[in-house]
């Protein structure tokens, strides 16, 4: 984790820079871990309960938000684990597949199957493809959320530069 150097104050200082609020730090660092795991819970209890890859990925876009709030598009890139792109593009590939897969099993589009194993430790354990697809829209959701806030404080790659009149 990176500190900020605070801006200075007074006639020296920088516009757009001010100074990092502790208790903002401290509230939304505390926020950010405690809403992913909320949409972590959220992804896996969508099947029986209301919620899902959509409403977890939401709430993860909502902790990434106040990372955004906090600090700009920086401290978002800073917290991200992989670049949006990336969750995105395996996102809806891993829905694609999960939805393609029932066409080989001479099934419908998006029709769920079941999968049930005896782990050790565990015991029985029950999986659906619901839930790999859920994966997906949870991860396009957080990529889609992560992309767009990081590009609302990037810098333009090209500059405009004002037209001269003849």
């Amino acid at each position: 984790m990176s500190r900020r150097v605070p801006s200075q104050v007074g006639a020296h200082a920088t516009e757009g820079k001010r100074e990092p609020s502790l208790i903002l730090e401290t509230c939304v660092h505390t926020l950010f871990h405690t809403a992913l795991l909320f949409s972590v819970f959220l992804l896996f209890a969508g099947h029986n309960a209301p919620g899902g890859g959509f409403v977890g990925g939401l709430v993860a876009g909502a902790a990434f938000v106040l990372r955004y709030v906090e600090g700009g598009s920086g401290e978002v890139q800073d917290a991200a684990p992989v670049p949006g792109t990336v969750l995105m593009g395996t996102g809806l590939t891993l829905a694609v597949a999960t939805g393609a897969a029932a066409l080989l099993g001479d099934g419908e589009f998006l029709s769920s199957g079941k999968l049930e194993m005896d782990v050790p430790l565990l015991g029985a354990v029950k999986a659906t493809s619901a839930l790999a697809f859920d994966i997906g829209v949870y991860l396009v959701v957080v990529g889609l959320v992560v992309v767009i806030l990081t590009t609302l404080g990037a810098e333009p790659d090209h500059p405009i530069e004002a037209e001269e009149a003849p």
